[in-house]
C-alpha cells in the first residue's frame, strides 16, 4: 500500500501543477487588464516578448506573449524561444510554491528555480506574480505566497479584483472547450 501511494504522489503533484499553470497563466493575462500595478509593469515588457513558466523538463507550462497594445496573449504553441523562461527544477518544487507553502523569491533564493532570460524581466514578473496572488487569494494565504503583502490593498479592492480576474478565467475556460 505504502509504494502505491509513493506513486501516485507524483501523479497528483504533476496534475495539481499544471492546473495551477492554467489557473496563473490565465491569471496574468486577466489581472493585467485589471490591475493598474500588474499593467504598468508589463507596459515595460517590449512588444512580441514572449515568457513562459515551465517544471524540468517541460512537463507543465504555460506561454504568453505580450501585444503591440502591451496587453497579454496565452499561447498553444511557439516555435520560437522565449525571450525568458522560468523553469522549476522539479515537481515538487513547483508543488510547494504553487501550494503557497514557498513565496516565489524564496524559491529562486534556494535554487528551486532558473530564470533563462534577462534577470530584470524576471525580477518583473515576480513582482506581477506576486501582486496577482495577492489579488486572488486569501489575505493568510497570500502573505505566506508573496515576499510582501501590499498594505494599502483593501479589502474592497480585492473582492472586486479577485472576482474580476477568477470570471475571467472561467470565461477562458468556457470559450476553450467549446
Amino acid at each position: 500500500m505504502q509504494q502505491h501511494l509513493q506513486q501516485i504522489k507524483p501523479a497528483l503533484y504533476k496534475a495539481y501543477v499544471q492546473s495551477m499553470m492554467q489557473i496563473i497563466g490565465q491569471g496574468l493575462v486577466a489581472s493585467q487588464t485589471i490591475d493598474a500595478e500588474i499593467k504598468k509593469e508589463f507596459s515595460e515588457f517590449p512588444s512580441g516578448y514572449i515568457f513562459s513558466m515551465s517544471v524540468f523538463p517541460k512537463q507543465c507550462a504555460f506561454t504568453i506573449q505580450v501585444q503591440d497594445d502591451k496587453t497579454l496573449k496565452l499561447l498553444n504553441h511557439t516555435d520560437q524561444k522565449p525571450d525568458l523562461t522560468i523553469t522549476f527544477k522539479h515537481i515538487y518544487h513547483a508543488y510547494m510554491v504553487f501550494s503557497f507553502q514557498e513565496s516565489t523569491a524564496q524559491a529562486f533564493a534556494n535554487d528551486r528555480m532558473v530564470a533563462d532570460g534577462d534577470l530584470s524581466y524576471a525580477i518583473r514578473l515576480v513582482r506581477c506574480l506576486d501582486q496577482m496572488e495577492s489579488l486572488i487569494l486569501p489575505k493568510v494565504i497570500a502573505s505566506k505566497a508573496v515576499k510582501a503583502y501590499p498594505e494599502h490593498l483593501t479589502f474592497k479592492a480585492k473582492l472586486s479584483s479577485a472576482s474580476k480576474i477568477y470570471l475571467h478565467i472561467a470565461q477562458s475556460w468556457f470559450k476553450r472547450s467549446r
